[in-house]
């Protein structure tokens, strides 16, 4: 059985080696869905920066969503129970993160929390980013408990 603290812990030390906050969180959860390493680095690695550095939605839950299709998605094109539900989920994330940081909006969490400077000189990882990728972790986490899908 995996802890909260555990899937925390795993997506720290992947942001801590250099990956993009998408692709912490993703990989962090990867395991549980059996799906391999090399695809999730890859499939999350242009979401980082707000999605591909535009500086959007946060990378950390952008990751988290995909995390959430793993878990809840839909497979079969007409299946809309399934897939509206999973959307709910995205839904219930977004609204969870923002409650902690007032907003999901990648610009909009570094500007609350480090100057234009520390962006610049990439300080910002260490300021705000690698908190946010722990608090997208952890809600995450919380919401696949709440859902069964982890013991």
């Amino acid at each position: 059985m995996i802890s909260k603290e555990d899937i925390i812990a795993k997506a720290q030390a992947n942001f801590d080696a250099g990956y993009a906050c998408s692709q912490s969180v993703l990989l962090a959860f990867s395991e549980l869905f059996n799906i391999d390493e090399r695809t999730a680095k890859l499939i999350s690695s242009t979401f980082g920066g707000g999605m591909g550095r535009l500086r959007e939605k946060c990378g950390a839950v952008t990751g988290g969503f995909m995390v959430l299709g793993l878990a809840m998605g839909n497979e079969q094109p007409h299946d809309m129970d399934t897939k509206l539900n999973a959307y709910r989920k995205v839904r219930d994330l977004n609204h969870r993160f923002e409650e902690i940081h007032a907003t999901s909006v990648c610009k909009d969490i570094l500007q609350k929390f480090a100057s234009e400077a520390q962006v610049e000189e990439r300080k910002h990882h260490q300021i705000i980013c690698r908190r946010v990728v722990s608090d997208a972790t952890g809600l995450v986490f919380d919401i696949l408990k709440e859902e069964g899908v982890i013991a």
